[in-house]
C-alpha cells in the first residue's frame, strides 16, 4: 500500500478540522437568531432542570461550541477539543436518540473528530520518535 505524502495529510486534516469546526460554529451561530429551532435538543431531564434559563444556558453552551470549534480549526494541540468534541457529539447522539431521524448527521461528525484524535495522536508519536 503506498503511502500519503506529508502534503496529502496535511490537506485530509485541515478539511476534517474545518468540518469538524464548522459544526460546532454554525449550530451556536444559529441559535443566536433561532433559539427556540435548537432548544428542542436539550434532553428533557435538563430542560426541566434549567427552566426558564434554558436560553441562557443555550447561548452559554453557544459560546463553548464556538471555542471549541475555532480551537480544532485553529490546528494547535487539537487532541483535547477532538476528545471534547467526539464525547459531545455521541452524548448529543445518545440523549437525543428518538430525533436520530436528524441526528444522525452527527455520527459522520463524530468520526471525523475521532479522526482528527488518531491523527494527533500519530503526529505524537512521530515526533517523539524522530
Amino acid at each position: 500500500m503506498r503511502s500519503v505524502s506529508f502534503d496529502t495529510k496535511t490537506t485530509i486534516e485541515l478539511l476534517l478540522r474545518v468540518g469538524v469546526g464548522f459544526a460546532f460554529i454554525y449550530p451556536a451561530i444559529s441559535a443566536w437568531f433561532n433559539p427556540y429551532a435548537w432548544v428542542g435538543y436539550f434532553p428533557s431531564l435538563a430542560s426541566q432542570i434549567m427552566g426558564p434559563n434554558e436560553l441562557l444556558f443555550l447561548h452559554l453552551f453557544g459560546i463553548f461550541e464556538i471555542l471549541i470549534g475555532l480551537w480544532i480549526i485553529s490546528g494547535k494541540h487539537i487532541l483535547a477539543p477532538s476528545v471534547i468534541a467526539s464525547a459531545l457529539l455521541f452524548l448529543i447522539v445518545i440523549f437525543n436518540f428518538n430525533q436520530f431521524d436528524v441526528l444522525f448527521r452527527d455520527v459522520p461528525i463524530l468520526l471525523m473528530a475521532l479522526a482528527l484524535f488518531v491523527l494527533q495522536k500519530e503526529k505524537g508519536l512521530s515526533s517523539r520518535t524522530s
